[in-house]
């Protein structure tokens, strides 16, 4: 499984943007996707997730009320709707898929792709 990210950019705080993750292969009905962010000097760190065929997700509480997570079961595309930006949102973010496990810590996951720049301007 290949991943491919895309959709970030430069966004004003409480501004919207959407990031996309293509998978090569399989769809996101068998595979958990994950998004991630690392920001510049800090750790990567856990933003969202969405279960294996969508039924579930889980937010990180940074994130909760202003993001959303979505895998589309019928394509190869999962989505991270992301409203309200503020400036501690500024970070490359990352999705990545797995077939089974947790969702909150990045060494469990199999796949990752590439990472796209999230700026958020003041």
């Amino acid at each position: 499984v290949q991943l491919q990210a895309s959709g970030g950019g430069l966004v004003q705080a409480g501004g919207s943007l959407r990031l996309s993750c293509v998978s090569s292969g399989r769809t996101f009905s068998d595979y958990i996707l994950g998004w991630f962010r690392q920001a510049p000097g800090k750790e990567r760190e856990f933003v969202a997730a969405v279960s294996a065929g969508g039924m579930n997700t889980v937010y990180a509480d940074s994130v909760k009320g202003r993001f959303t997570v979505s895998g589309d079961n019928y394509q190869n595309t999962g989505y991270l709707q992301m409203n309200s930006l503020k400036t501690g949102d500024t970070a490359v973010y990352y999705c990545a898929a797995k077939r089974i496990g947790g969702y909150y810590l990045p060494s469990t996951y199999n796949y990752w792709g590439q990472g796209t720049l999230v700026t958020v301007s003041s």
